[in-house]
């Protein structure tokens, strides 16, 4: 009997069989990017040494989910701020030239610091949760070390049977090296 750690299963997952491609110039791997999505395909993965609109563009993602974390978290920040300052003046009221206990222009500060605080901190959950979803999904891909330096790089998966279109479509649109992962 084989003992397993579940956390390996999580962020370790088995490797993801497909075609690793190698680009030397931008406009061919945005070429090869039009061409794999004519082809039918719509779930690859592009690396880049910097980043470029052209690529960003040529892929066409849709919006991260994150951002709505950001929204959810800075309401509630303001919401809680709004409610604790208010909570402590009339759990402590103070009195001052007539001035009434629950007055919002004092608190606005902390309002604001409070949806900044809490913005941030839901930011931070939402990549975390979206980033271990996401590897859970996908499983390891293929990487070449090359591509921070000055290579761009695009890996498909695919079962070993189509393995051999996507790898002539690669080479037709001019990658340097194209290898099975």
């Amino acid at each position: 009997m084989k003992l397993v750690n579940p956390l390996t299963a999580i962020f370790h997952p088995p490797p993801t069989p497909g075609v690793l491609a190698v680009f030397g110039h931008l406009d061919a791997t945005v070429e090869a990017i039009g061409q794999l999505r004519r082809g039918g395909h719509t779930d690859f993965t592009v690396y880049s040494p910097v980043p470029r609109h052209e690529l960003e563009d040529a892929l066409d993602q849709p919006v991260s989910p994150v951002r709505m974390f950001t929204l959810i978290g800075g309401i509630a920040g303001c919401a809680i701020g709004a409610w604790l300052t208010l909570y402590m003046s009339y759990d402590w009221p103070l009195v001052l030239g007539g001035k009434p206990i629950g007055s919002i222009p004092p608190y606005v500060v902390i309002m604001f610091e409070m949806t900044i605080l809490f913005g941030a901190l839901a930011t931070i959950l939402g990549i975390a949760f979206n980033a271990l979803f996401a590897a859970r999904r996908l499983g390891t891909v293929a990487y070449d070390a090359r591509f921070t330096n000055d290579k761009f790089g695009i890996f498909v998966p695919s079962e070993p049977a189509r393995a051999g279109q996507v790898e002539s479509l690669l080479r037709a649109a001019g990658a340097e090296e194209v290898r099975r992962a």
